[in-house]
């Protein structure tokens, strides 16, 4: 189930993909990879953001050292305009997974919007190196340009999620 809500995910079926990943999450509610997938789906889509977020955080309990959910925690902040908690996050995962374009990007977006323009800019242009897709690389190389549009959902929600913060380097 959770194998098919991907696939229909990446070929743009999102109500099917959303309704194998519940299920498969219904079977096996502790699998850390699945809880990370549907609950970024959710942020990235700006949908059951309180949902999505206990799962995420749930996914980086069960896996602390995985950056992409890491990378997701601070995305999921970042999208609720907690630009300064997402930081915090998103720099854990680059530290984690270096070589991955989308989450140099995410980190690029919360430096710009916490007023680190340079640094953000540096992110970018990494992660143009790291070969993000057509995509990617199209929208990365206009926020090189002018910078990203605000893209935070406005979302009241407590931060006392019992989850440690990363600590900055």
């Amino acid at each position: 189930l959770f194998a098919r809500g991907l696939a229909r995910e990446k070929m743009g079926r999102w109500p099917a993909a959303e309704m194998d990943m519940v299920e498969a999450l219904a079977l096996n509610p502790d699998d850390a990879a699945l809880l990370n997938s549907l609950g970024y789906s959710y942020v990235d889509r700006g949908k059951n953001l309180d949902a999505a977020i206990d799962m995420i955080r749930k996914a980086a309990k069960i896996e602390p050292e995985s950056g992409f959910i890491l990378d997701s925690l601070g995305w999921a902040h970042y999208r609720l305009g907690r630009y300064g908690m997402a930081v915090r996050y998103l720099e854990r995962a680059v530290e984690m997974e270096p070589g991955d374009a989308v989450l140099n990007d995410h980190l690029g977006d919360a430096y710009w919007q916490t007023g680190r323009k340079l640094e953000a800019r540096f992110q970018w242009q990494r992660s143009l190196r790291l070969n993000p897709s057509i995509a990617d690389r199209e929208r990365i190389e206009v926020k090189l340009v002018s910078g990203p549009g605000t893209s935070s959902v406005k979302h009241a929600e407590s931060d006392s999620n019992g989850l440690p913060i990363p600590q900055q380097p």
